[in-house]
């Protein structure tokens, strides 16, 4: 595979792991962009663009390059459709599902990770050199797996939190429960959510429920009720023909 030319218009966390990531593979990062300069020219004699801008700014830093007709315009955002990269013929997009929390951590997730793709070919082309597996997303799915994206990372950690709060109020450590944690996701990962499901609402012991909302602060009540009614739900599903063989 011949390694690819490229800039780079935006040089936050997720600009500069990509940027990183490419050029310790053999692409060749050609210029990087940052705030005020002009991007007239920014598709001029180069294979690649990578718009890595937050997703409001997407469509304006387009339509402010000038298209070529052999250069990819690839933006990296996990919601946003082909169509904000407008008036550009090869447009692509290649969203990282993962966190990239600098440069230097972001560029080595990257390496092997999953990545949602959409568009021209240069998408495959660019996870295939780092060594990544994707999937295609629909511009009408974009918004849905997006939100899938945000439950498995910001909620995650927002129940995290609250593990975290609800763990310090009675005097435990927070560590003693990340095996929990990790166990419950390798559960889910090889049986299903709703097999690995377990405690007392899965079990339908509302005596038990009530007892802990009693004992919660409340402002913690709200968040454990949701997520104990969807436990609820989740455990009452109908099972599946190869659950029952």
């Amino acid at each position: 595979m011949t390694p690819r030319s490229f800039r780079v218009v935006g040089f936050g966390r997720a600009g500069g792991s990509f940027a990183e990531a490419l050029s310790s593979v053999g692409w060749r990062l050609d210029a990087v962009f940052g705030r005020g300069v002009a991007l007239d020219d920014a598709a001029a004699d180069v294979d690649v663009v990578i718009i890595a801008t937050p997703d409001r700014a997407i469509a304006d830093v387009a339509r402010s390059i000038q298209p070529v007709d052999e250069t990819a315009i690839v933006h990296l955002s996990g919601a946003s459709g082909l169509d904000v990269l407008a008036p550009h013929s090869r447009r692509a997009s290649v969203h990282a599902l993962m966190t990239l929390p600098d440069a230097h951590t972001g560029a080595a997730r990257l390496r092997g990770g999953w990545f949602a793709i959409a568009g021209d070919a240069i998408a495959g082309e660019l996870v295939a050199a780092l060594d990544g597996r994707s999937f295609v997303v629909a511009d009408d799915q974009r918004a849905r797996y997006h939100a899938a994206a945000s439950v498995a990372s910001n909620h995650l950690v927002v129940l995290l939190g609250q593990v975290e709060r609800l763990a310090a109020s009675a005097g435990v450590p927070f560590e003693a429960f990340l095996p929990l944690i990790r166990a419950s996701v390798d559960s889910a990962e090889a049986f299903g959510s709703r097999r690995a499901l377990t405690g007392p609402a899965s079990r339908g012991d509302i005596e038990t429920v009530e007892r802990h909302l009693q004992a919660l602060d409340e402002s913690e009540r709200p968040l454990y009720r949701v997520l104990s009614n969807a436990a609820r739900t989740l455990a009452s599903l109908e099972r599946t023909p190869r659950e029952d063989e």
